[in-house]
């Protein structure tokens, strides 16, 4: 039996009992004393919550409730979590620690045919920005900022939060946010926050923010006049799309950084974004129309910048005389 699948089945073992002691351990596992206590002592580390008697007729207590109740997985079931965390490889993931032991966990309980079964799907099966690499290697590589777990462990007890922004090293600026998402775009990690110094609506990467810290300032404004204002600014956007499932799709593939996508829809087969454009800043026009063009013929427009729509015309016109020139 190997090491990891063992330590795994004292682990359910022991999680069933309110005591044991390392004799029975020994027995029913059949390994040596040293090895019991090796196994014993690698659980505790990982954080399994037992308490130690000394003397005669001693053992271990476990601490009841701390863990959720055995749970048994059809082979099925088996793999469609594998595949779920497949899918999740190196797309930087928080809690990647968390999500290795679990891993092992999942191999240590299947069996030998099953780990095979796993195997071969890790072999066959391919994800958008997943690296194939060893298909033999099962462990997770990825990792988010070290920022990403204390932001989102704070965001669910109080959004209103202090954090130190740094785009420039040495150029540390104080911030004083109600954050508002967490979300992963492009393969970076941002959150939206209304600023609230400025009165602005900010995004920022994870791996520029450090010592976040729940704030001791008193709120300006409450939670629905923030809401409100956003809703506000984003009336005011001048370019406003929606999006069906083929725009979907190549919207996750690509687009700029900070827009937001919100699915509508039965089973989220459509969507939309607002933007507020700079018509001045030629570069970004001319960026955005070429992008645009990538989503597909099932784009809407709700609200476009006259400008905008220019460059589309201007676009139209060279591909007519390309198809012309061909032609001819």
């Amino acid at each position: 039996m190997k090491k990891t699948e063992r330590v795994n089945l004292i682990m359910r073992y022991i999680n069933n009992r309110a005591q044991f002691t390392i004799a029975e351990i020994q027995k029913e596992f059949k390994i040596s004393r040293a090895t019991a206590i090796r196994d014993i002592n690698e659980i505790q580390a990982m954080g399994f919550p037992l308490t130690t008697e000394l003397g005669r007729g001693g053992g271990y207590h476990v601490l009841q409730n701390q863990y959720l109740p055995a749970t048994r997985f059809t082979p099925d079931e088996l793999k469609a979590i594998f595949i779920s965390f497949m899918a999740s490889k190196n797309s930087q993931l928080p809690y990647l620690q968390n999500r290795r032991s679990i891993t092992e966990k999942l191999i240590g309980i299947a069996s030998q045919t099953q780990q095979d079964e796993l195997i071969e799907l890790n072999n066959i099966l391919l994800f958008e920005n997943t690296n194939p690499g060893n298909p033999h290697v099962l462990e997770l590589d990825d990792a988010a900022p070290a920022e990403l777990n204390k932001l989102i462990s704070l965001a669910v007890r109080d959004k209103h939060l202090r954090m130190t922004y740094e785009l420039n090293i040495g150029w540390p600026q104080l911030l004083d946010v109600y954050l508002l998402h967490i979300f992963n775009s492009n393969a970076q990690w941002l959150v939206e926050v209304y600023d609230l110094d400025t009165d602005e609506f900010r995004y920022l990467p994870v791996e520029m923010l450090r010592d976040s810290a729940i704030s001791e300032r008193e709120m300006k404004w409450s939670e629905q006049e923030i809401l409100s204002k956003k809703r506000d600014r984003a009336r005011e956007s001048n370019l406003v799309v929606k999006l069906d499932t083929i725009g979907i799709q190549r919207f996750k593939r690509m687009h700029p950084p900070g827009i937001i996508l919100y699915l509508t829809g039965m089973f989220q087969s459509s969507g939309m974004f607002n933007v507020q454009l700079d018509v001045t800043d030629v570069e970004e026009l001319s960026y955005y129309a070429d992008w645009l063009l990538f989503l597909g013929k099932g784009v809407e427009f709700e609200r476009i910048p006259d400008e905008l729509l220019v460059l589309f015309k201007e676009r139209s016109s060279i591909i007519e005389t390309m198809v012309k020139d061909r032609k001819d």
